[in-house]
């Protein structure tokens, strides 16, 4: 998200929008303003909030656009030489600099554009967590155990902290050597400071390096949730970077946690919530067992 902002900034900083569309269906939310009320209204800010981009007009409006798990954006340095057909380019914003397309290539279309007259209707949007790298230890641990859950479910409540998926919690619970299924209320000091220091450091980090790699604006293909250097998150079955067990896994519904048992959890692996119930007593309870199988 934060990529994205810089690299629209660079592109629509106090741009005047020449157009506005909206060609598939369920992607706008909202019914007023409409795009076309913000013809010829600047660009003054881009912001993030929470996982949704906001391009802030002059005079005020909020375009609030979330991209959801397979929402991304196109920049075409020159205007689209046909009208998008909704399937795959379901929304478009034009500039003199070029225009900002929004894409999905998905069977259920959950990307959205909603467009708002205040700050306070983008507020009542708002998850409400709290921004990690501004935030100091004392109101990291006290925003984060003011309920009895599991850290992995902690790190990816928005209305808890804002801006971590699935993909960064692994990578932070990893560099923190802490099982998924710790609860927050029975974590101790020293592992707070643990996963506070690995969710600061492990986000500057990703930050920087997608930055450096990513000079221009990114294609579609460049912003994944699986990248061939996490430690790992979608490295399941493949070796841990720092001990060489295999990497294991929690699947449930659309969503996959991965963690290596030997670093983070004792070499004890964590139950399936298929699989371990599929296989009842036979399933392995350790690294060792699992080895012997």
């Amino acid at each position: 998200m934060e990529l994205y902002v810089a690299r629209i900034s660079e592109r629509v900083l106090n741009q005047p929008i020449l157009s506005f569309g909206c060609f598939n269906p369920f992607v706008l939310r909202t019914v007023n303003p409409k795009p076309s009320d913000l013809v010829d209204r600047k660009i003054v800010r881009v912001e993030r909030l929470g996982k949704r981009i906001v391009l802030v007009t002059e005079p005020e409006a909020y375009v609030v656009i979330h991209l959801m798990i397979a929402g991304r954006f196109e920049w075409h340095a020159q205007k689209l030489a046909k009208r998008p057909n909704g399937k795959v380019q379901i929304a478009a914003i034009e500039f003199p600099t070029g225009t900002l397309v929004l894409r999905e290539i998905a069977n259920k279309k959950r990307a959205s554009v909603a467009i708002y007259g205040s700050q306070a209707e983008v507020q009542a949007i708002n998850p409400g967590g709290f921004e990690p790298l501004r935030a100091t230890l004392s109101e990291f641990r006290s925003a984060l155990s003011q309920q009895n859950r599991t850290v992995k479910r902690a790190l990816t409540d928005p209305r808890t902290i804002s801006g971590i998926g699935n993909a960064y919690s692994d990578e932070i619970l990893f560099w923190a050597r802490l099982s998924p299924m710790r609860q927050t209320q029975k974590l101790s000091d020293s592992e707070w400071e643990q996963l506070f220091t690995a969710t600061q450091e492990t986000l500057r980090r990703w930050a920087e390096k997608l930055a450096s790699e990513i000079p221009g604006f990114p294609v579609p293909a460049q912003i994944t949730a699986f990248r061939p250097d996490f430690a790992v998150h979608g490295r399941y079955g493949l070796a841990c970077p720092v001990c060489e067990s295999p990497v294991q896994r929690i699947a449930h519904e659309d969503n996959e946690t991965n963690y290596c048992a030997r670093c983070q959890n004792e070499g004890r692996l964590l139950a399936d919530r298929s699989l371990s119930r599929l296989f009842k007593a036979d399933w392995p309870k350790t690294l060792d067992e699992l080895a012997r199988e």
